[in-house]
């Protein structure tokens, strides 16, 4: 594996800060805090510059209006559990703008609690930093490092110590904070224990249309209760859904959506693991262009009523860039994309797969995963 250089955000956001406060999204232990700290002339948490809202001093000094001086760049971490946050940090942007730059970093869904009250917006621009991925790990990746990958997911530390005991131990840690820590401050959930129980059922539900009845069933609470815990577990990127595409010419599904995770590693089947991994691959391409370029940017799943289906679809702007289809195997084209081809105006289409074959048949192109990730020029 290459050297790991900067996190695939770090050029925009310091275009960004030139201008305007950066706000910074995504898991719990994804590398936030190490990207915000990089931006700094000595990147550590020992910093003037760097507050968490964690540590009682820092909470007490930005409570005060307390900034240090000659300082380029602030950073605030974790600032989004003060429930005025939104008035301090447009205080500290409005009184520093053009002198001060201001990172603000958390592991909730920023844009989520940054709405109502005093409005933040045209004040940030917002990134959602996702966990590494192929090229990101290496510009020209192996099928080791794909391996690399679907075991130990792209969170930095499991990834980078690649050892099962660290990864095993590492994973009931950052799953007992989201929900402890994290949820705790920024939700009213009574139920903690039924959100653990949640939270370990979801791996087995990855890549099928997700029905909230059984999993309503499965917790013995209301179909709104599992509703709103969903929601939580994606304001807190634990896990993310996608909705079905439904062109006219097609009897397609509606209102079925299918679960992912943004650590795939959690996922024991190697099927709905390796189908986890392409649409977080596919969300992180989606995302950053919709952050960067501000294109709407959609990732979707082409299902009809007769079961029919194509995994992915990628819309921009509202039409349907290409589809992907994947399978763990070098099989055969399937049958459905074959189906969907000749009703639905999709420009490309493709196969992916864990094997070595790649082709071009009746217009569909069959490929690794590695080459898919090359040539879409995916982050």
């Amino acid at each position: 594996m290459s050297k790991i250089h900067d996190r695939y955000i770090k050029k925009p956001v310091t275009s960004d800060l030139k201008s305007k406060m950066v706000f910074i999204g995504g898991p719990r232990q994804v590398g936030k805090t190490t990207l915000a700290l990089s931006f700094l002339p000595e990147p550590n948490t020992k910093s003037p510059a760097y507050f968490n809202w964690d540590d009682v001093s820092d909470k007490s000094k930005l409570l005060r209006g307390e900034l240090p001086p000659n300082e380029k760049i602030i950073i605030l971490d974790e600032i989004h559990k003060f429930a005025r946050w939104r008035n301090l940090v447009k205080g500290f942007f409005d009184k520093n703008r053009g002198k001060i730059s201001f990172l603000i970093t958390g592991s909730a869904r920023l844009d989520y609690y940054s709405k109502g009250g005093d409005s933040l917006q045209g004040r940030y621009n917002y990134y959602r930093l996702h966990p590494f991925s192929l090229r990101e790990l290496d510009a020209e990746p192996t099928k080791d490092v794909l391996d690399l990958l679907l075991k130990f997911g792209g969170f930095p530390e499991p990834l980078f110590k690649s050892e099962e005991k660290f990864w095993r131990r590492w994973q009931r840690e950052r799953l007992q904070r989201v929900i402890y820590d994290d949820i705790r401050d920024l939700e009213t959930v009574k139920e903690i224990s039924l959100l653990e129980l949640l939270a370990s059922e979801l791996p087995n539900r990855v890549g099928s249309p997700l029905s909230v009845k059984n999993l309503k069933e499965l917790l013995q609470v209301a179909h709104e209760t599992v509703e709103r815990w969903l929601k939580i577990f994606e304001r807190m990127y634990y896990c993310f859904r996608i909705p079905p595409y439904g062109p006219p010419k097609v009897r397609a599904v509606r209102k079925e959506q299918k679960l992912y995770l943004w650590d795939w590693s959690l996922i024991e089947e190697a099927g709905p693991r390796f189908e986890n991994f392409i649409a977080s691959q596919l969300l992180k391409y989606c995302q950053f262009i919709e952050d960067t370029e501000g294109y709407r940017m959609e990732l979707r799943f082409l299902r009809d009523t007769d079961k029919r289906e194509i995994d992915f679809v990628v819309v921009k702007d509202g039409k349907p860039e290409f589809a992907v289809e994947c399978k763990t195997g070098e099989k055969d084209i399937s049958s459905s994309i074959h189906y969907f081809k000749e009703r639905v105006q999709i420009p490309k289409f493709y196969q992916v797969h864990q094997g070595q074959k790649d082709y071009k048949k009746n217009d569909v192109r069959v490929l690794p995963a590695i080459t898919l990730c090359k040539e879409l020029d995916l982050p």
